[in-house]
């Protein structure tokens, strides 16, 4: 097999080649695009992207040549919020939703994030594996070459660990890339309803050091709400992960203004996640503390809400803001970066530009990776994708298609569509 790649005749090489930080402002609009570009791969590294008449200098008989199709190839989208792994599906919820039961009455009465763990618990490490690896395809078939893998299906010690261990697992045996976070304080367990201070003992105690010494994830996410946990709760959770050398991240105001943000704020937190009910004070907390916003418009979508978080005055604030997912299999099932573009524009009126921005360059930096991924430049790993469309504002344009056809991380092919090279 060459150990050269070269990608020729894109229509758009979208690069996102610029400040080695969060876009914010104006910037989130400069994608960088190289109109009849090419990309030049050395092994699992970019070693150009440019004109195409520079990279085909390269070209040997030690290189193989990929022929784009005057189609568009950018980076793999970077999802920074997912709950990957789990057992069971919340088909019969979506049913009572749509008959006008809300998300938290089916929590009151047992279903909702604990019958996910009912069905987690009863999985083998195994199980766990084989049923996520159906989702990892998915997400590959999206365009999506790296996702954060949060934990919190379990809520006992081993049940959190063999999650985790799962991640890993997957992270070794699949193309897409995990970066696993602890979200042992997902909710408070059926079993702990009536001794909250023992079960947030066990996490800060226990669950933490565990996860730590064995090195087996990188975040700690706590689900900040009222009737779930409480600031001072989540206070104490957050400082001990960071004692364990845990980045962190934070649910934060997703159902009711909670105070989410200005504690992910007061933690110089990575991110904080959801910001529906996020007011004024809230933005201009994050910004102080150069926390980024990770917003969730699926699970908006996905629970028949109107409360969409306020991607423009967040913009507007000088944010580095980040489009996810929250894949899940109660709030939001969906592992469609393009779909969440799609919504980021006509629910958020985010530009096309700032969406594919805040899905691949922006979520890199709030992982920690924007160094390695989510732009296409010399000595980033090669982490590419070939849409079919000639422009990339098509990507949100027609919403619910698969665009990918052909997807690489790592300078491998990781998935393959067979697409017509007719045009009509």
């Amino acid at each position: 097999m060459p150990e050269n790649l070269a990608v020729i005749n894109c229509s758009q090489l979208v690069t996102l080649a610029g400040p080695r930080r969060p876009r914010v402002g104006a910037e989130l609009r400069q994608l960088s695009i190289i109109e009849d570009g090419a990309l030049f791969v050395r092994g699992d590294r970019i070693e150009i992207a440019d004109r195409r008449r520079e990279v085909e200098r390269l070209i040997n008989d030690d290189c193989e040549v990929i022929d784009a199709g005057r189609r568009v190839v950018m980076p793999g989208f970077v999802d920074a919020h997912t709950h990957p792994v789990f057992a069971g599906l919340r088909a019969n919820e979506f049913e009572q939703r749509a008959s006008g039961a809300t998300y938290r009455e089916i929590a009151a009465r047992g279903g909702g994030i604990r019958s996910t763990v009912r069905a987690t618990r009863n999985a083998s490490l195994s199980d766990l594996v084989e049923i996520s690896k159906r989702y990892s395809e998915w997400f590959l078939r999206g365009g999506t070459t790296t996702i954060e893998a949060k934990s919190g299906y379990g809520l006992t010690i081993e049940d959190e660990l063999k999650i985790l261990r799962a991640i890993k697992q997957l992270a070794e045996e699949t193309p897409l890339s995990y970066v696993p976070t602890f979200l042992g304080a997902h909710d408070i367990p059926s079993e702990y309803r009536s001794r909250r201070a023992t079960y947030i003992n066990l996490v800060i105690n226990e669950m933490l050091p565990r996860v730590a010494t064995e090195k087996l994830a990188e975040y700690c996410d706590v689900f900040f709400e009222a009737d779930v946990f409480t600031t001072e709760e989540a206070w104490q959770i957050l400082s001990a992960a960071r004692c364990h050398g845990l980045g962190l991240r934070v649910h934060a105001d997703q159902l009711t203004l909670s105070g989410g943000a200005k504690l992910a704020a007061e933690l110089n937190a990575a991110t904080a996640d959801h910001l529906e009910h996020t007011d004024a004070a809230g933005i201009a907390a994050l910004k102080t503390a150069n926390v980024q916003p990770v917003l969730l418009p699926g699970s908006v979508y996905a629970l028949g809400s109107q409360q969409y978080p306020a991607a423009r005055e967040m913009i507007e604030a000088g944010l580095g803001v980040v489009l996810a997912t929250d894949f899940n299999p109660g709030s939001s099932p969906t592992p469609s970066m393009p779909m969440i573009l799609s919504l980021a524009c006509t629910q958020m009126k985010m530009t096309p530009a700032e969406a594919l921005t805040a899905a691949t360059m922006n979520p890199a930096y709030s992982l920690g990776r924007g160094d390695q991924i989510g732009s296409l430049e010399r000595g980033k790993r090669a982490d590419f994708v070939i849409h079919d469309c000639e422009d990339y504002r098509e990507l949100a344009y027609f919403f619910g298609v698969e665009h990918a056809s052909l997807v690489y991380t790592s300078g491998k092919p990781a998935f393959s569509r067979n697409v017509s090279e007719a045009r009509p």
